[in-house]
């Protein structure tokens, strides 16, 4: 399974996606909430940070990005300061956005969730109900029609909110012939789309399941995916498409393709309280599957594969191709390489023994023996240590575009297996600061060449009751000396400055 995966993630880098439809920012708002205000009863959340990503079709385009794709992002913005940041968060994302359009006379959705110590406690949606400009609508749908001789395939991310108009649906099924490859639509009314001559829809079982009864609430799980199967058969012919991927919650996904039986693929992990966003992440890594020339079995697994590692992130998460193989692979069960949510409950069987847990985090690339005894030396403040590891897409953000040398899944499983760690969980932030959150570690570990003022995490650390510690790190020895030896741009060791 492994290498069938890895062929075929090599085979999703080298496709070009489109993604059309509505595009939303995403605000999640961290901070602390330990008072009440005096005008009122309710709680003061006092704000720490602000993460912004791309959401709806914006989430859709940068998990193709993480999965390695060439992603362009078609869709509609205000002339606002959301918009600005939705742009900057897709470029951030390495999503080509000039297919993305300003309406001078509209505003963007901006949808922000208010978390306190690791709770969601409200959301709140800024949206205009007016309808898009006809020149902005008329923009979008120019610009849809001129790329699709140069892409792969075509994902549809229908929200509802407008801007794929029934004139934006009637040009791209005029000009579907021109795609060479699958057209997908995650859709909010897949009846508008019936004349596209559409590959695969992929509902929600919400979406899917019609008229179902009043005795609905009393199915078994065996019930309602009988149900499901049957009212598929039924829309593969009304809706005219080829295939049906079906979410269904906690219970993974049903596909359904004419003439086959029906496939199943079961969840293996609990979405987190902040999670959102995972069917995004089934239905762009079923597409890009697809385009790759996977088996539509074969793109509904690797796509159930994907939504297990988003749901075990918080926030709006991407799900990386080195993820995905760290899940296939199985690391988390074979070392100490778990999830944010298998680390929640591990972190509670240690407070519950009364252990004091370490936390640290940082790059390792290339682990060497600077890193073991800096390890070593973390691990002996405590009783556990936590690792945070930054992602392939975190270590390029920080260190360039030529790093990191070994990719994350590698880099986690050496780590786990040093005998000095006991948890390791990748992270794909600036910082580690949702995992310090999460963790309340005892003592926070860095490398002596910071000072605690460098540190942003620091301030958080101790406003969670946590300790800073500063460990001297190994003279000589670092990941970029190394690559620089091996490069010839830096002379061999000499004698003095070899250990022993």
């Amino acid at each position: 399974m492994q290498t069938q995966i890895r062929d075929l993630l090599e085979r999703v880098s080298r496709v070009r996606l489109l993604v059309l439809g509505d595009a939303v920012l995403d605000a999640w708002l961290y901070g602390a909430c330990g008072r009440l205000a005096r005008e009122a009863p309710v709680p003061v959340h006092e704000i720490d940070h602000v993460d912004w990503a791309p959401g709806s079709a914006g989430n859709c385009a940068a998990n193709a990005a993480a999965l390695g794709a060439s992603v362009e992002l078609v869709a509609l913005v205000g002339a606002d300061e959301a918009g600005q940041r939705l742009r900057a968060a897709l470029r951030h994302h390495d999503v080509d956005d000039t297919g993305v359009v300003v309406d001078p006379h509209h505003s963007t959705t901006t949808k922000s969730r208010l978390v306190a110590d690791g709770q969601v406690m409200g959301r709140f949606d800024l949206e205009a109900h007016a309808p898009w400009s006809g020149t902005a609508v008329n923009e979008l749908a120019d610009r849809l029609v001129e790329r699709l001789d140069h892409v792969d395939a075509v994902l549809v991310a229908d929200y509802g909110n407008g801007a794929l108009t029934d004139q934006v649906v009637h040009r791209l099924c005029r000009a579907r012939s021109r795609l060479r490859g699958p057209l997908v639509v995650d859709g909010h009314d897949f009846r508008r789309w019936d004349a596209c001559h559409v590959t695969a829809m992929t509902p929600s079982a919400e979406e899917l399941r019609g008229p179902a009864g009043a005795d609905e609430a009393t199915w078994t799980k065996a019930e309602r995916i009988e149900h499901l199967t049957a009212r598929s058969q039924e829309l593969l012919r009304e809706w005219r498409c080829d295939l049906l991927l079906t979410t269904v919650d906690s219970d993974g996904t049903l596909l359904h393709r004419r003439g086959r039986p029906p496939h199943r693929t079961r969840a293996t992990a609990r979405a987190t309280q902040q999670t959102c966003g995972a069917g995004d992440t089934v239905s762009t890594t079923f597409t890009l599957a697809l385009a790759a020339g996977a088996e539509p079995e074969t793109a509904a697994d690797l796509a159930q594969l994907a939504a297990g590692v988003v749901v075990d992130e918080a926030g709006t998460s991407c799900c990386t191709a080195e993820a995905l193989l760290v899940r296939s692979r199985g690391y988390d069960d074979d070392l100490g390489v778990t999830s944010a949510t298998e680390l929640r409950k591990h972190v509670a069987a240690h407070r519950a023994a009364g252990r004091r847990i370490v936390f640290t985090n940082g790059c390792f690339d290339i682990l060497h023996a600077g890193h073991v005894e800096y390890l070593r030396q973390a691990r002996s403040l405590g009783d556990v240590l936590v690792v945070a590891l930054n992602s392939d897409a975190s270590v390029r953000r920080l260190k360039g575009s030529d790093r990191p040398i070994v990719p994350e899944a590698e880099r986690a499983g050496l780590l786990a297996a040093l005998r000095s760690v006991d948890h390791v969980v990748l992270f794909d932030a600036e910082t580690p600061r949702e995992l310090i959150e999460l963790v309340r570690p005892d003592v926070y570990v860095k490398g002596g060449d910071y000072n605690i003022e460098m540190l942003p995490e620091a301030p958080l650390v101790e406003r969670l009751g946590g300790e800073v510690v500063l460990v001297d790190y190994v003279g000589g020895r670092s990941t970029t000396q190394i690559v620089e030896r091996i490069r010839g741009e830096r002379p061999a060791l000499t004698a003095a400055e070899r250990p022993g």
